[in-house]
């Protein structure tokens, strides 16, 4: 897939967000439920052995969709999606974190989530 333009990352962010805000509710779920499948672990409403499977399916399926988009999920606990873009010139990654308000966010291709900063403008 090519590079984003940054009206373009923002508007697939407001897309993904419901399957963004599925994924971190069903990471919490299958935490939860391998939590309550270990010898001794806590009982937990949320089912056992086949709503952790079922869980683990789902979150497989919405990390495809997310990356079928052009997005790369960098990052699961806590989410992180990158948008490859450019910006004045320069191959960056629009930087989403879970958290965030909105995508305002980049680093360069070659120093990853550390060199992060603010989107100028």
């Amino acid at each position: 897939m090519g590079l984003f333009t940054l009206a373009e990352a923002r508007a697939e962010l407001a897309r993904l967000r419901p399957v963004l805000g599925e994924l971190i509710r069903l990471r919490a779920d299958a935490a939860e439920l391998a939590a309550s499948l270990r010898p001794g672990g806590p009982d937990t409403e949320l089912g056992g052995l086949p709503e952790w499977k079922a869980a683990q399916a789902r979150l497989d399926d919405l990390m495809a969709a997310v990356q079928a988009t052009g997005a790369e999920l960098k990052g699961f606990a806590p989410l992180l999606v990158d948008f490859p873009a450019s910006l004045e010139g320069e191959d960056v990654l629009l930087c989403w974190l879970e958290g965030d308000a909105g995508l305002s966010w980049y680093h360069r291709v070659d120093l990853g989530f550390a060199g992060r900063r603010p989107i100028p403008g």
